[in-house]
């Protein structure tokens, strides 16, 4: 009886403390859209108080779309995250494959290498990256951003799907080559055992990608190239600022997240509790 006692205080504790830090974690998001839709004298007023009847405004979403072209804005960003994130999973799935599959010279220093690039970080590089860049008459474009995010998303993306790749029993690839297949149709027939790991990279990958600010004023600062976070800065003044239209355009830009956390986050949880057990 004792034992189930402690057992129920210490569940109660653990969840206790993951409620805690979701809160800090949600507790910022919400203070941004619940202020994007009040008056300025509000927001300062007393920011953590709801929106009422005297205190609501959608002057800043208006300034949005009044100042702006958001709507090109969300276009560039999801052009560039979205085959960002094909790309890396594509690539790395590959890249991860080979890892477990074949046992070649040097196999162990690619690993690394890859994983080397988790230590580094890819904005040390932003001169060179740059000059490269000016010297392929990319900058100004959405590829040079593609580019980029994908050299920086690869690292995590094969540390993740290698070590899923090993799990996949040799069994299967082995009945699979005794069948006739090739090495691609295994590769493909591989593909599906690891949605759950695709998942996550897929979510840990297209955060940095979505919020990054440094590369696209860098590399595409342009009005026809410029991205969702990019665009939020437009408002941000050096002595004075427009916050309705900040705290609704960083509303506007936090909300395809939530919702790609919503729909994937089963695969999410899949993925990250499969990785835990191997």
């Amino acid at each position: 009886m004792k034992t189930v006692v402690a057992n129920r205080w210490a569940s109660a504790g653990k969840h206790a403390v993951l409620i805690a830090f979701s809160f800090l974690a949600i507790f910022p998001v919400f203070i941004i859209i619940m202020n994007s839709f009040k008056t300025r004298a509000a927001i300062f007023a007393n920011p953590y108080k709801l929106p009422g009847s005297g205190t609501f405004s959608l002057a800043g979403y208006e300034a949005v779309h009044g100042q702006s072209d958001f709507l090109m804005y969300y276009k560039n960003s999801l052009i560039i995250t979205i085959v960002s994130i094909i790309l890396i999973t594509l690539f790395a799935s590959m890249v991860a494959f080979c890892l477990s599959e074949y046992k070649f010279r040097g196999n162990g220093f690619f690993y690394i290498f890859f994983i080397l690039g988790l230590l580094i970080p890819i904005r040390l590089g932003s001169v060179s990256l740059l000059d490269m860049m000016v010297s392929m008459q990319l900058v100004g474009t959405l590829l040079a951003l593609i580019l980029v995010y994908i050299a920086q998303g690869l690292s995590l993306a094969v540390l993740v799907l290698t070590q899923f790749m090993r799990s996949i029993p040799k069994s299967i690839k082995e009945a699979a080559r005794i069948e006739g297949a090739g090495e691609y149709k295994i590769y493909l027939l591989t593909v599906p055992l690891i949605k759950p790991a695709l998942a996550t990279v897929a979510v840990f990958t297209i955060i940095p990608i979505w919020n990054d600010i440094w590369f696209p004023l860098i590399l595409a600062p342009g009005e026809a190239t410029r991205t969702v976070t990019l665009g939020a800065q437009q408002f941000l003044g050096q002595f004075s600022s427009d916050w309705n239209a900040v705290l609704a355009a960083l509303s506007m830009s936090i909300v395809p997240i939530f919702i790609m956390f919503f729909v994937f986050s089963k695969q999410i949880m899949s993925g990250l509790t499969s990785g835990s057990v191997k």
